[in-house]
């Protein structure tokens, strides 16, 4: 599995120990930044290229981090083929997986300790979509980047 990283400047310590994290688990990862606590960065640059390296095929999932996850989850979402969470809690972060195939993970980094973050990142790569009724519904998410916004 291929992991692509990014984060902006209140994202990067947690994002630091989440790739170490990954590291020790023998996964792949690229880091697309920031590479800084200390200079403010514009979150959408980095959630954007980080999603589109999974549209486009060159990374299976991304893992983002900013203050809050939110930013970066709102922003991962505008990218066809992207289904963004922001997770926070073990539960939640399994559904995504197993209910909507989410393939970006977005976690809080001023709100988040490194400890819950591996946790919800070992369980986020462990748990497989579940497919059936699931995928009929990741499909309509799907349909909707297809639409005429016009219509």
């Amino acid at each position: 599995m291929r992991i692509v990283l990014a984060s902006d400047h209140a994202g990067y310590d947690l994002k630091e120990k989440v790739k170490e994290y990954l590291r020790s688990l023998g996964v792949e990862t690229q880091d697309l930044g920031a590479f800084s606590a200390s200079q403010s960065v514009d979150y959408p640059d980095f959630a954007a290229a980080a999603a589109a390296r999974v549209s486009d095929g060159a990374a299976d999932r991304a893992i983002l981090v900013c203050a809050t996850g939110a930013g970066m989850c709102i922003t991962a979402n505008k990218v066809p083929g992207i289904r963004a969470v922001a997770g926070w809690e073990p539960e939640i972060v399994r559904l995504s997986r197993a209910h909507n195939d989410a393939n970006v993970l977005c976690l809080p980094g001023r709100f988040m300790e490194a400890r819950t973050a591996q946790e919800l990142v070992k369980i986020w790569l462990a748990t497989a979509f579940d497919g059936g009724r699931h995928q009929r519904r990741v499909d309509k998410i799907s349909a909707l980047e297809q639409r005429d916004p016009n219509q």
